[in-house]
């Protein structure tokens, strides 16, 4: 078992909390694109089933696998039909914004819900809390990683979404470019030069801070 354990990127103990993590986190994650672009008359997503918390409409079977393989993945992207919003460029950004601002509304429910139960002298198993830290600390990840201006991201969208006509039409024509070099920063070993440089400085920072936010109301 040792070595089918090193074949995880998390330890075997901690499968199962990161497991039931990113069932909520990518299900949240993708039910807030569909409920943010429905809001804004889109209803392509409604339509195809996705405005939901069934998880099982959401999570992509590969995607999922490869969050315990190599450590990263994805759930099934909701699909978008800008054509339908009033005001394109708002909702774009709003939708966008949508999923990885439900993963740090996720992370703040996790912090207190571990405060509370402290705070008024729950008690709970040691086990309860190393879960809520898996949760806290893979929401903060996918919260910030999603914000990254890099195809296909939200934080691309975003940035897409903001630029001007001109910037916006270059963007599009080199996207191609930009999914192929996200790929080979993310499972190429410079992500040790890139992506985890921002993740070792970035998710402490945000995860101390929201930690020190609610520690603060509850005690």
């Amino acid at each position: 078992m040792e070595g089918f354990s090193r074949f995880f990127a998390y330890p075997l103990e901690l499968v199962p909390y990161v497991a039931i993590t990113l069932v909520f986190a990518f299900t949240f994650h993708e039910f807030a694109h569909a409920y943010v672009a429905y809001k804004f008359g889109d209803h392509t997503a409604q339509k195809q089933g996705r405005l939901t918390l069934n998880p099982l409409q959401h999570l992509d079977p590969f995607g999922t696998i490869l969050i315990f393989i190599a450590g990263f993945g994805w759930a099934r992207p909701v699909p978008v039909n800008r054509f339908f919003f009033k005001k394109p460029r708002l909702a774009g950004v709003l939708v966008s914004a949508a999923g990885p601002l439900s993963n740090l509304v996720l992370a703040c429910l996790g912090f207190i819900i571990a405060y509370g139960l402290n705070r008024f002298g729950v008690n709970a198993p040691d086990r309860l809390y190393d879960f809520f830290e898996i949760f806290i600390q893979l929401n903060v990840v996918l919260f910030i990683f999603n914000l990254l201006p890099l195809p296909p991201l939200d934080g691309y969208r975003i940035v897409e979404d903001l630029a001007p006509n001109e910037v916006r039409a270059k963007m599009t024509q080199y996207e191609q470019y930009g999914i192929l070099i996200f790929l080979i920063l993310v499972i190429t070993p410079l992500d040790s030069y890139t992506i985890q440089p921002i993740f070792n400085v970035v998710v402490p920072w945000v995860a101390g801070g929201l930690s020190n936010f609610f520690y603060g109301l509850f005690f």
